[in-house]
């Protein structure tokens, strides 16, 4: 994508050698020490992930965006980082794994650095020290000079032992490679987030998240100089990038709702997923299915997100009136799109991770069960047929992130292909389409694919309510 337009966007990204070095605690940390100085802080997040932003969003008081340049068009990105942007003071990115970890080993496709490269942002790396000293200015040399069109501009000790320790470390660094270290933390054992089977637990559930941001700022302004943080990240060139893309309503219609499941159970959805949606038209109406007795007034189309429907199987299902007012709307054909937490909240039960037996909805038949098995990746889909939302043989890219799988003796008709990779040589079929329900393990990203979000809006402005029967309301 070539462009004209440039914007000043001063911007970080914090990197990292590898996962659990302690990136998200301290770019929330950041986030939150730099928000009580006043400033407007946008968070980003590289990846598909979207626990690591409830965290940020929590403290930025704004919606952290996803950076994803497997999943989007790599050169959309700059765009999608200036729109979110330039009404900020200063753009945090955290980054994902280690600063070159991406889709294979080959390239760096969708890594921090490959966000870093296409995106000119200055890299701050949070290095975990413990048991060692020198050695971490050989760690700081490689990643500089692993490829030298990243810019490597800083570097956070972090889990530090002692000062001493942190200044034998600081000596080493700039001494032998010449990047500023801007400060070191210690081994805060409060700081430790708590962690289950898909990572940390996200900032929607119940928690003292509020209480650990402002720990975590405290710690950060007495021991990290924000000043020369701030110099870094004021360093960066202007930001290269086109206008956003901008989907035009058809219609204006404030009964087009698109109701959109939100509450601890699911809580795993792109706000660009719903800008887009209220782009092309629809009023988003958000509702717990764990809590509400009904659906948002207007529904005409459901988006039953990701999340942690495993974890909260006992509420849904005692939750007995939305479980029938969501297979009602199914059954009288209202578009019902569920992403993964929602495929699962969707079939006849979940036997959950103490192997206990939770009643669903039973639009979809079988039932969803946790394996302790973890399936995580990108993929590349095919369409299989034509429905409301895609249409036969259009390639998608997305990604999935479960412990369930779904067991059924039914032969569904499976809503994509799952093509093959390096690491996948068999293509496969999976999802499922019935009547106006499309459900799947994957997750999307409709900025790749704004059309989705059109027909979405399409198809809830065509639905019309219709009568239904008891027989199809208990799905008999």
């Amino acid at each position: 994508m070539h462009t004209d337009q440039s914007y000043h966007c001063p911007r970080l990204l914090i990197a990292a050698p590898m996962s659990g070095s302690g990136k998200t605690t301290l770019m929330a940390g950041l986030i939150k020490a730099l928000a009580s100085k006043g400033l407007r802080v946008a968070p980003c997040k590289v990846g598909p992930d979207y626990i690591d932003p409830t965290y940020h969003s929590l403290a930025a008081e704004r919606p952290c965006h996803n950076l994803d340049a497997w999943m989007l068009p790599p050169d959309l990105i700059p765009t999608v980082l200036a729109q979110h942007t330039r009404d900020a003071d200063v753009t945090l990115i955290e980054g994902v794994m280690g600063l070159f970890d991406g889709y294979g080993g080959r390239d760096d496709s969708g890594s921090s650095a490959h966000i870093a490269r296409i995106t000119d942002t200055p890299v701050l790396i949070v290095l975990d020290v413990r048991s060692q000293a020198r050695t971490a200015a050989a760690l700081v040399h490689g990643l500089r000079d692993f490829d030298r069109s990243i810019h490597v501009a800083g570097v956070i000790l972090n889990r530090v032992g002692s000062p001493k320790h942190a200044r034998m470390v600081t000596e080493a660094i700039e001494g032998h490679v010449g990047i500023p270290v801007l400060g070191a933390l210690g081994r805060e054992e409060t700081l430790h987030l708590p962690e289950r089977h898909l990572g940390l637990i996200p900032t929607a559930e119940p928690g003292r998240w509020r209480t650990w941001l402002q720990q975590a700022a405290d710690l950060v302004t007495a021991h990290i100089d924000l000043e020369q943080l701030l110099a870094l990240a004021a360093s960066a060139s202007p930001l290269l990038a086109d206008a956003m893309p901008v989907l035009s309503a058809r219609t204006r219609d404030d009964r087009t709702v698109i109701a959109v499941a939100r509450d601890p159970a699911f809580s795993f959805l792109y706000e660009d997923n719903l800008t887009l949606l209220r782009q092309a038209g629809a009023t988003i109406a958000f509702f717990s299915p764990m809590h509400d007795q009904a659906l948002p007034p207007n529904t005409r189309a459901l988006y039953l997100c990701g999340g942690f429907p495993e974890l909260y199987a006992e509420v849904l299902s005692h939750n007995q009136t939305m479980r029938t007012a969501i297979r009602q709307a199914a059954a009288v054909g209202m578009p019902v799109y569920a992403e993964c937490g929602g495929l699962m909240y969707l079939t006849e039960a979940i036997t959950d991770q103490h192997e206990q037996t939770h009643a669903m909805v039973g639009v979809i038949p079988g039932q969803s069960v946790m394996s302790g098995r973890l399936t995580l990746g990108y993929r590349t889909i095919e369409a299989v047929s034509d429905n409301w939302l895609w249409q036969t043989g259009e390639i998608m890219r997305g990604h999935e992130f479960h412990y369930s799988t779904w067991h059924t003796a039914a032969t569904p008709l499976s809503a994509y292909t799952i093509l093959p990779d390096e690491w996948r040589p068999e293509p496969r079929r999976e999802g499922i389409q019935t009547s106006n329900v499309i459900a799947s393990y994957i997750h999307l990203h409709f900025l790749a694919y704004p059309e989705l979000a059109m027909r979405f809006v399409a198809a809830a402005a065509a639905w019309q309510p219709r009568p239904y029967h008891l027989d199809e309301a208990t799905g008999a």
